[in-house]
């Protein structure tokens, strides 16, 4: 199968390309970097470094690709986060003018199926714990990660209702795993051993997570299975931050996380952080599992900090 992959030098792509050349399909890359093009011809894909916003660049070199299958794994997230300043401008743009653009080239080249990535961690906190594809988004969330998920609900959208496309809208939970803020040289990693990953609260947001391997994975699995349409793709185990983060910090081999009032997190990280950190709903993965025919390697979290760190 043909297939383009745009974002193929991020988190996932690094993964994704090896797999798919490995699996014997004809692979083109998309990267704005000459340096990143160099390490997906040593993975055996062709390359195109494009801009995605060079609108008819993209879709003549998607002509020329041909694929039969479009997948879209663009962000512009920065290089570490923090949750006080971030700034997703340069992701929605992506997920809004670049989703655009990859459509008109995959609609010039002939794909029949889009596969993009989301996030499962824009669920809006009311109701259960854990939410299904068809709950409610958080599109009322304050300060920037409401921009954020309008721009991602946008992105689906574009995705879900393009002419004579299939489209499947892979919704990841956070990754972790080798190039992710999680790795061990991550920018969190780094603040979890500065003790600065503190529990809010009671630390009652649920976090759902993904290794990157299985995003990758799941991906694989959407190019031929799966009707068009949203799935969580999300490890088994949602868990509670004030679980999750010890466990973190002890495969990271740092001191236990501090434990810290809502108030002043507040006062330091502003009111998204603090609903994240004690309203965040997890994402239940049961439809992927069951309409990818798709299983995570690795299935909790537990295990996969441990092998990820350890």
């Amino acid at each position: 199968m043909r297939i383009f992959v745009a974002g193929a030098s991020g988190a996932i792509g690094r993964r994704l390309v090896p797999k798919l050349v490995e699996a014997g399909h004809e692979v083109t890359g998309l990267t704005r970097s000459e340096a990143a093009a160099e390490r997906i011809r040593a993975a055996g894909a062709e390359t195109v470094v494009c801009d995605v916003f060079d609108r008819e660049h993209l879709i003549e070199a998607m002509r020329d690709a041909a694929p039969q299958v479009v997948v879209h794994q663009l962000t512009a997230l920065p290089e570490a986060f923090d949750v006080r300043k971030i700034d997703y401008a340069a992701t929605n743009r992506v997920r809004t003018e670049g989703t655009r653009n990859l459509i008109a080239g995959a609609r010039a080249a002939g794909a029949t199926r889009l596969i993009a990535q989301s996030i499962a961690f824009m669920y809006a906190p009311e109701g259960g714990r854990v939410k299904d594809e068809d709950c409610r988004v958080f599109t009322d969330a304050p300060g920037p990660f409401g921009g954020a998920v309008a721009a991602t609900v946008d992105m689906e959208q574009q995705v879900m209702s393009a002419e004579g496309i299939e489209g499947v809208v892979l919704r990841y939970g956070f990754f972790y795993g080798p190039g992710t803020y999680y790795a061990a040289d991550g920018n969190l990693a780094h603040e979890t051993r500065k003790r600065r990953q503190p529990i809010v609260g009671k630390g009652t947001g649920v976090f759902s997570f993904i290794h990157v391997d299985d995003a990758a994975g799941a991906t694989i699995a959407a190019l031929e299975r799966g009707e068009p349409g949203i799935y969580n793709v999300t490890d088994d185990e949602p868990a509670a931050m004030a679980e999750w983060i010890p466990s973190y910090a002890e495969a990271l081999g740092a001191k236990k996380p501090l434990r810290v009032p809502k108030l002043v997190a507040r006062a330091a990280a502003g009111v998204m952080a603090v609903t994240w950190a004690t309203e965040m709903r997890g994402a239940a993965n049961e439809k992927a599992k069951r309409e990818l025919d798709w299983q995570p390697t690795h299935a909790s979290w537990r295990e996969g900090f441990r092998e990820a760190l350890g």
